[in-house]
């Protein structure tokens, strides 16, 4: 199927979609599913359109042209000022559209043969209409980035997977996959970088208008415990929201999650300087992971649950040696992880093999310490045991809408490999086709 065969069909989808409304132009939940789709369809197809105008009006407008350059001819300076003016993206997304046309465009030698395009994955995927045009920049600046320090051969395994995994993810979910992609094409890569963003960490304090203003930028090394504690008081302050006994009354807590924030940070400080209570953070766990043979030869990354920036392995061995991680080796020293119906609690040894398996939430992602474990077949209802097999990592927002609204867990696989699918009812998908969640989502093969 030609890019404009593609384009020419999501507008008939999407004109099916929209004159499905009734006279008064309401749409009812199936028909704005159905438009919303078509709308996003239609998107991707026109990103491909757009991308591969933006490679035609680049190679018209090459520097060997002269004063015949197309862009210069139209009286723009190149061919991304032509194109964010005729189109009224910024500059900086038009360069993105033409250097994603580029890069997948079909290429000549110089006798004039026809090659294929640089990444032509990525290019499938665009013309398929499974990739938009900021997916595939992402992708496309992370490859031509590695392309030196990871070779050919795992530049072309990187674009397979990417291409492959980042269909059907919103773009801030192929952001967390391109940066776990950087790391696994070019871990000598992470220490270097990290150094670097080490050294603009900063924290500065002033005050205007009655309050103090605080502004930190923080590496992730230095971020994890922050954003772990304040996450883990968050959670905290919620359970113990849900748990008041009149949620409606003059004294309950109606703090925004900002707010809350703010109160952890002062929480902290006054604990530093009395330390005279416990801070209660929900069970929040700083978790470092990375592979054995990483730790030993010192090469390669590790990643911190709940910060989406890789760290060096030397940076997971100064924190490890800072206390209160937790190594990621589960099972050992004679756990037990599988209970059946003699524990109704999961243990805090399954906990974290469920986060091991499903990286936080295993619907929507929120880190760990916003997550309880839950039993799939429930414990009184279905005799569901308490095993990992029967476990899932879920927010309370996401437990409620399984729940509410008729959506099935499954787990295949076994020991590690085991992988979390969630079944939509069938009145959101009449095929109940299954939707990957937990951390396998944003895995990248080694």
């Amino acid at each position: 199927m030609s890019t404009l065969t593609g384009l020419h069909e999501a507008m008939t989808h999407l004109d099916l979609a929209w004159s499905s409304a009734d006279e008064s132009g309401d749409l009812s939940r199936a028909q704005l599913i159905a438009v919303n789709d078509a709308i996003g369809v239609l998107q991707r197809r026109l990103d491909a359109v757009h991308v591969e105008v933006a490679a035609g009006i680049s190679r018209e407008s090459r520097a060997e042209l002269g004063a015949g350059s197309l862009a210069k001819q139209q009286g723009f300076r190149s061919p991304a000022k032509l194109i964010a003016a005729t189109t009224g993206v910024s500059t900086g997304d038009a360069q993105r559209l033409v250097k994603v046309g580029e890069a997948t465009a079909p290429r000549t030698d110089l006798i004039g043969a026809r090659l294929p395009a640089k990444y032509p994955l990525v290019r499938e995927a665009l013309a398929s209409g499974g990739l938009g045009a900021q997916a595939a920049a992402m992708i496309v600046g992370l490859l031509d980035r590695c392309r030196v320090a990871a070779g050919l051969e795992r530049i072309a395994e990187g674009e397979r997977v990417l291409a492959d995994k980042a269909q059907g993810l919103a773009l801030d979910d192929v952001r967390k996959l391109v940066v776990r992609a950087e790391a696994w094409l070019d871990p000598d890569g992470v220490e270097p970088k990290e150094e670097e963003r080490r050294s603009k960490r900063a924290l500065t304090m002033f005050e205007r208008d009655g309050m103090v203003h605080l502004n930190a930028v923080l590496d992730a090394e230095t971020a994890a415990p922050v954003v772990t504690a304040i996450r883990g008081y968050v959670t905290a302050a919620f359970a113990a929201r849900q748990d008041a006994p009149d949620p409606e009354s003059a004294d309950a807590d109606r703090r925004t999650v900002p707010m809350i924030q703010a109160d952890a940070l002062a929480v902290f400080c006054a604990h530093v300087l009395g330390c005279a209570q416990r801070v209660p953070l929900a069970g929040a766990t700083m978790i470092v992971r990375m592979s054995l043979d990483d730790l030993e030869s010192g090469a390669g990354s590790a990643t911190v649950d709940g910060v989406d920036e890789p760290v060096s392995v030397g940076a997971a061995r100064r924190m490890a040696a800072g206390g209160g991680v937790v190594p990621c080796v589960l099972g050992g020293a004679s756990e037990i992880l599988d209970w059946g119906r003699e524990k109704r609690l999961f243990t805090k040894a399954q906990r974290l093999a469920l986060v091991e398996r499903d990286g936080g939430c295993a619907m929507c992602g929120l880190p760990p310490e916003m997550t309880k474990a839950h039993h799939i077949r429930w414990w009184k209802r279905d005799h569901g045991p308490t095993d990992l097999s029967n476990g899932v990592l879920l927010c309370e927002t996401c437990h409620h809408r399984i729940h509410d609204n008729g959506w099935e867990i499954h787990i295949d696989g076994g020991g590690a490999l085991r992988r979390v699918w969630f079944i939509p009812p069938d009145y959101v998908d009449p095929a109940r086709t299954p939707r990957l969640g937990g951390r396998a989502r944003f895995d990248i093969a080694a």
